[in-house]
């Protein structure tokens, strides 16, 4: 099944969106808001499904899908934790510092807890005080859970990925190494994010979804031209199972809880850094990556963050080129008070 949730209050108007990404049902009085199906998934699931084949088949009340008119699938969240699944970005954030990567990092995930008051639509502005923040995109895959029990395990986990999305995970670079010297995480540096406009079910991926992960490329394109094409399900440490259940090692997850995989990011063909679309590579999901390269490789980075007007878009293509979450498209604005 594929869900939208059209802006609407403060957590939008669920609907249905066909596998094409061209038409939608609404939905409500199953479920009028994608948290309601998600706190009540066994009952009301059966039910959606049969109205997503309506809709497949061009039986019902449907209409064209507008994914301006879309906020976020959820367009605010209980929860939303952002691991650092790619070790490959994370040991090139630490060869650019001069820095080793501890040893645990390759065997217990990292994760922060992000704000999800307050998610932008996948087609609304980057809203920013200051090109002097650092303004950034991250493109990133994200499962949503249902109620996960405390202390599940790897294999059960699985079973509790409900959705998947992508999001754009905005980061303000410029902040962040400040807040991290305090010794307590971030906040300010992360910006609101942003989600794909539509959500999917794990089998909606086909042969794809392995292994709990996404085997396909994630497209990013930057002011109009390729910038990453990176394959999220290579050079991921830790699939989503794993990433589920270390956010519940401890407690309880409840239903609409959103995981992060973190910055999509591969290797190189020889385990190089990697290099720009360009030159051959698959590029990069992030701009501090390249920029993380450029300081190994020349001793300072030289590719500059994100100014006013800049544009950025995240697509996931399935084998035979067609959208599967439809795509993140926006320009970064300034703040007006």
């Amino acid at each position: 099944m594929k869900f939208a949730s059209l802006k609407h209050g403060r957590d939008g108007h669920l609907i249905i969106v066909s596998r094409d990404l061209k038409t939608a049902v609404d939905c409500g009085e199953i479920a009028s808001t994608l948290q309601y199906a998600l706190d009540n998934w066994e009952r009301v699931a059966p039910l959606l499904e049969e109205q997503y084949d309506r809709l497949n088949n061009g039986k019902g009340d449907f209409f064209t899908f507008v994914p301006e008119a879309c906020a976020s699938p959820l367009p605010r969240a209980f929860q939303w934790l952002d691991g650092s699944a790619y070790i490959n970005h994370v040991e090139l954030v630490r060869k650019a510092r001069n820095a080793e990567v501890p040893e645990s990092f390759y065997s217990d995930p990292l994760m922060y807890q992000g704000g999800s008051d307050t998610f932008i639509g996948p087609m609304d502005p980057i809203v920013a005080i200051s090109e002097d923040h650092g303004i950034d995109f991250e493109a990133e895959v994200v499962v949503i859970t249902d109620d996960v029990p405390m202390a599940v395990s790897e294999r059960k986990a699985k079973d509790h990925i409900k959705l998947i999305m992508l999001v754009d995970d905005v980061s303000l670079r410029g902040l962040i190494p400040n807040e991290l010297r305090k010794g307590f995480g971030f906040v300010n540096g992360k910006a609101s994010s942003a989600f794909s406009p539509v959500a999917v079910t794990p089998d909606e991926l086909g042969k794809s979804w392995k292994g709990s992960k996404v085997h396909l490329p994630l497209l990013v394109e930057y002011n109009e031209k390729p910038f990453g094409k990176t394959n999220a399900g290579i050079d991921m440490t830790f699939n989503f199972s794993k990433l589920v259940a270390h956010a519940a090692q401890t407690r309880e997850l409840c239903a609409g809880t959103i995981i992060g995989s973190g910055t999509v990011s591969n290797q190189g063909e020889n385990g190089d850094p990697g290099k720009k679309i360009e030159d051959g590579g698959l590029g990069y999901s992030c701009i501090a990556e390249i920029r993380m390269i450029e300081t190994i490789q020349n001793g300072k980075a030289s590719t500059p963050f994100m100014k006013f007007g800049d544009r950025v878009s995240i697509e996931m293509n399935d084998k035979d080129g067609n959208s599967i979450f439809g795509k993140i498209d926006h320009f970064v604005e300034k703040y007006k008070k």
